[in-house]
């Protein structure tokens, strides 16, 4: 069933549950960015050396990595939106934990806590998601997702920069980290008030319910969706017992999951945002500076998912991401330039910012929409699993040891960590050129026959 030209309207329903699961979005990537205005006065306040103050930052993701691998079996067995309110409890807990927090025992505790939320979400969002969106909104309801881990993004950013001028003293980093509360307790409360994943209910033999889930979200051709979502289903299970996701019927969307999710790490975007007022410290921008430069990425990076979403479903995946893997590929040659030269350091916020722009609108905007849609119905819950596994551990590597690496513009090798980036955006170029197919306004169902046809 290919839904490519069929219109299908959006209705306050399906508006109402992209919304609420993309909210998810919006606290993980405020959990993600947060730390980066409370480095500096956590480092000096608990007198962190360069690996504990790594190891704090990499917490989040320790806890990111295990949230993304133990998140698919409860997510099969309750259904995506019960699980996300789970997520959302342990957001909640975090946020209280760190502001409340009196050893750096009790933030990394509590940073893991909240990093098992946000790869659960990681998993969860964007699989609930694409299973309530029709084939020709798909790309653009999924990249919610996306847009709320922007806008997070900004949100922790400029909450930094609010809260950092109100001469809170010592106390100044429980409020950044704290403030989440808010929206975490937001996100539980409107989960109870969207509906079930409709393709979960089939899975479950919920028929009727999936029949009235999908009236709601706006599907025309009802008991023709429900055919082919069930038909979907009993091919996976065709062995019997539960699919194997390592198996040579999958093995392509795997090493794509597993390529997307690799390189959206090691073209070092998480170390920017970890580290953004640490990097413009380092260039010799004053405090006050730092985190007015990183409100200034933080915008631009929502106003370029914006614009990624507005055209995936136009212009395509691939294309998104070759464009913008070679920006991100020039700018990072740019300051692993400056880096080691000290040359002209006042380009580092014109290069971050093309840097940040170009991956916005190509991997920032592609990968969870990609990794939901590329593996079928039976193991996608396992697939967005292994793709969220492996973007959260490669986060954690890179998170981890960039401060043991990073120096002072102009230092010794300066430039390597960024050069090491560059080389790893020529290297995507060539692997997204030659293997990764289009999915752009293909049907759920419709894709795994499109992958294995590819080459």
């Amino acid at each position: 069933m290919n839904q490519t030209h069929e219109h299908v309207r959006i209705t306050p329903a399906l508006m109402g549950a992209t919304l609420v699961g993309a909210l998810g979005g919006l606290l993980f990537g405020f959990d993600t960015a947060v730390i980066s205005g409370c480095q500096d006065q956590l480092k000096e306040l608990m007198e962190l050396t360069a690996g504990e103050q790594g190891f704090m930052t990499a917490s989040a993701l320790i806890g990111a990595a295990i949230g993304s691998l133990a998140a698919a079996k409860p997510g099969d067995l309750f259904g995506r939106r019960d699980c996300l309110k789970w997520t959302a409890a342990f957001y909640l807990l975090c946020a209280l934990g760190c502001a409340f927090a009196t050893e750096l025992w009790m933030i990394v505790a509590a940073r893991i806590l909240g990093g098992i939320a946000v790869g659960a979400s990681s998993v969860l969002g964007p699989m609930y998601l694409a299973e309530i969106a029709p084939a020709s909104w798909r790309g653009r309801l999924v990249a919610c997702f996306q847009v709320n881990i922007v806008l997070g993004v900004l949100i922790a950013y400029f909450s930094n920069y609010l809260i950092g001028g109100m001469g809170l003293g010592d106390h100044e980093w429980r409020w950044k980290l704290g403030v989440q509360a808010l929206p975490a307790a937001a996100f539980l409360i409107t989960l109870f008030f969207i509906p079930r994943s409709p393709r979960w209910l089939a899975m479950k033999g919920l028929d009727a319910e999936a029949r009235e889930t999908l009236g709601k979200l706006g599907v025309s051709g009802i008991e023709q969706q429900l055919a082919s979502i069930k038909r979907s289903l009993d091919s996976g299970r065709s062995a019997g017992g539960s699919v194997p996701l390592f198996s040579k019927a999958f093995r392509r969307p795997v090493f794509l999951a597993i390529a997307i999710a690799l390189f959206n790490q090691l073209g070092g975007i998480n170390a920017l945002w970890y580290y953004a007022d640490t990097i413009f410290a380092m260039a010799g921008f004053s405090k006050e500076s730092s985190a007015l430069q990183a409100v200034g990425l933080g915008a631009a990076n929502i106003i370029a998912t914006l614009f990624g979403m507005a055209i995936i479903d136009k212009v395509g995946r691939k294309p998104l991401l070759m464009w913008g893997t070679a920006g991100c590929g020039l700018a990072l040659a740019g300051v692993a330039w400056i880096f080691t030269s000290g040359a002209s350091p006042g380009l580092l916020v014109w290069l971050f910012g093309l840097f940040v722009i170009c991956h916005a609108f190509g991997q920032g905007a592609v990968i969870w929409v990609f990794i939901s849609e590329i593996f079928p119905t039976a193991v996608r819950s396992k697939g967005q699993t292994l793709g969220s596994f492996t973007h959260w551990f490669m986060a954690m590597i890179v998170s981890w040891a960039f401060p043991l690496v990073a120096k002072d513009v102009g230092a010794p090798f300066a430039g390597l960590p960024f050069g090491i980036f560059a080389a790893m955006m020529v290297l995507q170029l060539f692997v997204v050129g030659m293997l990764f197919p289009e999915t752009k306004q293909i049907a759920l169902e419709d894709i795994d026959e499109r992958i294995h046809g590819s080459h």
